[in-house]
């Protein structure tokens, strides 16, 4: 019996650093190569970024070791310049990005629908994990 998945998925870090800076270090493909990782034993090898609506995009996340690496990939369906993304995934599923001018600092809250293969805590963990090497390097770069 196959379950239709209604739930969406929220991931939030608070950035010490201005929003424009956040803004590019996210959407700029140099950078995106090198915080676009859930753990230190993955690498972002490529990453094509071009964040406008109608506007596609893809990074290749792959294991260092060479055993397994998949292309995360989709299409933008609504940005609007240091304050939200929007983009459909290339199998369908949309993703929501805001980000939060507060003070000196940005707040990011990404809400995403899960895929149906693994548990949504190991997705949210895996996700968390990206948006804190995100966080980690936008602070040690700004």
């Amino acid at each position: 019996m196959e379950t239709v998945n209604n739930t969406t998925v929220t991931v939030a870090a608070t950035v010490n650093a201005p929003v424009q800076k956040v803004w590019e270090f996210w959407n700029n493909p140099e950078h995106i190569t090198k915080w676009a990782h859930a753990s230190d034993d993955w690498h972002a090898p490529y990453a094509d970024n071009d964040p406008r609506t109608g506007g596609t995009f893809k990074t290749t996340m792959a294991a260092k070791d060479g055993s397994f690496s998949f292309d995360f990939g989709g299409t933008y369906t609504n940005v609007q310049d240091n304050s939200l993304i929007e983009y459909t995934m290339d199998d369908g599923r949309k993703v929501s990005v805001i980000f939060e001018s507060t003070g000196g600092a940005t707040k990011i809250t990404e809400t995403f629908d899960p895929e149906n293969t693994n548990p949504i805590e190991m997705q949210r963990g895996g996700w968390q994990a990206i948006l804190d090497n995100f966080k980690k390097y936008a602070e040690a770069h700004s």
